[in-house]
């Protein structure tokens, strides 16, 4: 018996399984009941262990910052711009936040990742649930889209003010921080 791993994001993953290209796969993002009825063969769902997705940010000097759900929320759906913005420093007392425009960085691809952070978006914020919702793919009210983790850990390493999200298990640069909520 032969193992070959691929390191594609759940989309495509769900679309190799769909056409019998594979014979099994892993995703953080369940197939919808639309994926598995076109799918050629039949499909099981095993649900083992759910990711995890965290948010990271440069800002020249910081290296802890607390976001809520919300004020996540309201940076993805571009209502929030400005680091400064009176709900950012709410959150984070005692901290001298930059004078600079944030810079969002999201998933092109079809990802689990971006399925986890949809999900946890669309549970915090009515607005993004009604206007974007969650998927593995989602059209994205701001920001730049980047495929993989690693281009999105790249671009915020090397882009003063970006704020992005990649997996918990993610090994990201070092000069990246997480966010804490």
């Amino acid at each position: 018996m032969k193992f070959d791993y691929q390191n594609v994001g759940s989309g495509a993953g769900q679309k190799l399984i769909a056409d019998e290209e594979v014979d099994f796969g892993a995703s953080d993002a369940p197939m919808s009941n639309e994926a598995m009825d076109n799918a050629s063969g039949k499909i099981l769902h095993v649900p083992t262990v759910g990711g995890a997705a965290v948010i990271i940010f440069n800002l020249h000097g910081m290296k802890e910052l607390r976001l809520d759900g919300p004020t996540l929320a309201a940076i993805y759906l571009g209502k929030i711009t400005e680091w400064k913005n009176p709900a950012i420093a709410q959150q984070n007392p005692g901290i001298k936040l930059p004078d600079e425009e944030i810079a969002v960085v999201h998933r092109s691809d079809a990802s689990g990742t971006s399925y986890i952070f949809t999900d946890f978006l669309s549970g915090v914020s009515p607005e993004w649930k009604q206007r974007v919702g969650r998927y593995v793919s989602v059209n994205w009210p701001t920001g730049v889209g980047l495929r993989g983790s690693d281009a999105i850990a790249t671009y915020v390493k090397n882009t003063p003010g970006a704020i992005g999200f990649v997996e918990l298990f993610y090994d990201s640069p070092e000069s990246v921080n997480l966010c804490q909520h």
